[in-house]
């Protein structure tokens, strides 16, 4: 059995970091979708070009976050210890959870009224929306939402390990753990299996649009069930699998067969919904139940085949994406305020949408970059999101001349 304690995978680091990136070409994309207003800000242009890719992107990139999430999570817990651990989350992705929330809403706020009041001539309406009420169900956890799910999975995952340690079951437990997924994933029925639930969750529950799939938890203090059972699997799936590197080797082998598998799932959804979005979308009688299974096929052939794919290509270390890795986190904090505002921007410009969401894309991520390395990554703010990290000072030529 190889242990995964003091094993580094760079292709892991490099697929997190790119799940998290695509956050950004997701939301880039959304004043973009033809059909019904589903954001803040209705482009003038509208295009299939972009709303098909978004589409798929929005398939797995959650899950394959929480997944790795899972995995990393129960690495430094071994690591670190359940009370460092815990100490560590809270700092890491609790106080940004508090501290990145009020000015995300401040700046939420001011972009809405913006979109208002440029959608309406130049003037305010007289009569704008008001805001929804404030409740437990309502509350909104905005675009960090995912933090707030973590530590919710993080809470779980350690009361669970505590109460087995305490009653003398967790080694049993982990055994049998492994060796019920050990077999399954030899013989790549993983992703079928981890389907199930997924599927079963999105029958059992009516509130859910077609085309966005899980629906992101993004209000209210209970997740949806759909999210909770979808991601709730892939963390707990990441969890075992830090237990033995094999899992993750025989799991992600066969992973070109997984991504043709994930494209043809993906192409029934796509065939079955299309492309333009409606708030009601009723699907046929015979796709009311295919499309729930074909779409949870898609997410999990999805995730194994490209975490596959990068352990396959991204496994050497590479301080390229290595730095990717470590900004993604700052990037996806920062990145829907800034794309709101380019989006609000170009809204009226005669260009055609996929000309706008590249240029979104070209603007928004460099001037992102830009500023995790000069106000972020060797600040207080990232000593807080990635631990701190010293610059690299080169030696003086007398000290090298010496050395030599």
């Amino acid at each position: 059995m190889a242990r995964t304690k003091d094993i580094r995978i760079h292709g892991l680091d490099a697929v997190r970091g790119g799940a998290l990136l695509l956050r950004v070409v997701f939301h880039a994309a959304f004043s973009f979708f033809p059909g019904d207003q589903v954001w803040i800000v209705v482009d003038s242009a509208r295009s299939e070009t972009v709303s098909g890719p978004a589409f798929v992107v929005h398939i797995f990139r959650m899950t394959i976050f929480f997944m790795l999430a899972g995995y990393f999570a129960r690495m430094q817990t071994y690591r670190l210890g359940t009370l460092k651990f815990t100490t560590d989350r809270l700092k890491r992705i609790g106080a940004p959870l508090l501290i990145f929330w009020v000015p995300m809403m401040v700046c939420f706020t001011a972009l809405a009224i913006w979109s208002l009041v440029k959608a309406n001539g130049g003037t305010m309406p007289e009569n704008p929306p008001p805001p929804p009420p404030l409740t437990w169900q309502t509350f909104p956890l905005t675009h960090l939402w995912f933090l707030y799910v973590l530590l919710l999975f993080y809470g779980i995952a350690l009361s669970f390990t505590t109460v087995l340690s305490w009653l003398g079951l967790k080694d049993a437990i982990g055994r049998a753990a492994d060796a019920a997924l050990r077999p399954v994933s030899k013989i790549g029925l993983l992703p079928i299996l981890l389907s199930a639930p997924v599927a079963l969750a999105f029958v059992l529950e009516s509130a859910w649009h077609p085309f966005f799939g899980i629906p992101s938890p993004d209000q209210g203090f209970i997740p949806n069930r759909i999210a909770m059972v979808s991601y709730g699997i892939a963390f707990s799936v990441g969890w075992v699998m830090q237990r033995d590197l094999d899992h993750l080797r025989y799991a992600t082998r066969p992973w070109p067969m997984f991504l043709i598998a994930a494209i043809l799932a993906t192409g029934y959804c796509l065939t079955a919904v299309g492309l333009e979005v409606r708030y009601v979308q009723p699907l046929p009688k015979f796709a009311s139940i295919a499309y729930p299974i074909f779409y949870a096929f898609a997410v999990w052939f999805w995730t194994f085949g490209l975490i596959g794919l990068g352990l396959k290509v991204w496994g050497r270390e590479s301080k390229i994406r290595r730095y990717i890795a470590d900004s993604s986190y700052w990037l996806y904090i920062i990145h829907l305020p800034i794309v709101m505002a380019l989006q609000i921007w170009m809204s009226d410009w005669a260009w055609s949408a996929e000309l706008k969401f590249v240029a979104i894309l070209a603007i928004s991520i460099p001037l992102m970059l830009l500023s995790y390395e000069f106000f972020v990554r060797y600040t207080f703010v990232g000593a807080l999101l990635n631990g701190r990290k010293r610059r690299r000072v080169s030696a003086p030529e007398n000290e090298v001349t010496n050395a030599q």
